[in-house]
């Protein structure tokens, strides 16, 4: 069994170079969130830092502030949603033509 790495604040602003201030604006929008919300000492895994770094590069290549940036993430995410769902529609399409 493997376990995850986790990071505290100051370890996933420093792995990610964002200051404490923009990663409380990037948790308020929802960007990414800490495994439990409600503890004062947030802790992140490493999909939040995974999420940061995507984060931090469409910052820098859209130039956008991060209001901008979770909502291209949840736009990206849902065409993500998107492009898999109608992979699964065409392969039932495909077998439903393919029936005698």
């Amino acid at each position: 069994m493997s376990e995850e790495m986790t990071f505290t604040v100051m370890e996933l602003c420093q792995s990610v170079d964002i200051s404490q201030d923009e990663l409380i604006e990037v948790v308020g929008l929802g960007v990414i969130v800490p495994l439990e919300p409600e503890d004062p000492h947030w802790i992140f895994d490493s999909r939040a830092v995974s999420c940061l770094k995507r984060a931090l590069r469409l910052q820098a290549e859209l130039d956008l502030d991060w209001s901008g940036i979770a909502m291209t993430l949840t736009l990206l995410d849902k065409l993500e949603e998107l492009k898999k769902e109608n992979e699964q529609l065409r392969r039932q399409l495909d077998r439903f033509l393919m029936t005698p």
